[in-house]
């Protein structure tokens, strides 16, 4: 986060129950020794470790399995100025446990785009951070709306 930029800091019990309410995040990761962004359906676990279905043959999988990662997901309203940002970073892995495939086979994300062999990923939330802006008003009380 950035320090007096304005926006209200969040601490990690809100962003884990604004992550909750998503459906969609950003996955951010290195690729080909670049920054690499790609949008994903997710779900949160138990412990609030981010938790991906996808291809077992996805290029994504072999270039975040083992690798530290950001996740970001986030809701904006346009209309009142207003919304949330949060940002989990952690070592992404796939998930190789027969009996834990299974349970998240039955509890854990659906594919939004199902192959015919999917593998889960965890992101462990090492670092969890996020801010907030409530209808165009700064922490510094200035109101920006019309």
């Amino acid at each position: 986060m950035y320090p007096n930029d304005g926006f209200r800091e969040l601490d990690r019990q809100e962003c884990l129950r604004l992550l909750a309410k998503a459906a969609v995040g950003r996955i951010v990761h290195t690729r080909q020794a670049l920054p690499a962004v790609l949008p994903v359906n997710f779900a949160l676990d138990d412990d609030g470790t981010v938790l991906l279905r996808t291809s077992a043959a996805s290029e994504l999988v072999r270039a975040i399995d083992g690798s530290v990662v950001a996740f970001e997901a986030d809701q904006v309203d346009v209309a009142t100025q207003s919304g949330w940002s949060v940002v989990v970073t952690g070592a992404a892995t796939v998930v190789t446990d027969a009996e834990e495939h299974e349970r998240l086979a039955r509890t854990g994300p659906r594919s939004w785009a199902p192959a015919p062999r999917e593998v889960f990923v965890r992101i462990a939330p090492e670092l969890v951070t996020g801010r907030e802006l409530v209808g165009g008003r700064t922490m510094y009380g200035v109101d920006f709306t019309p």
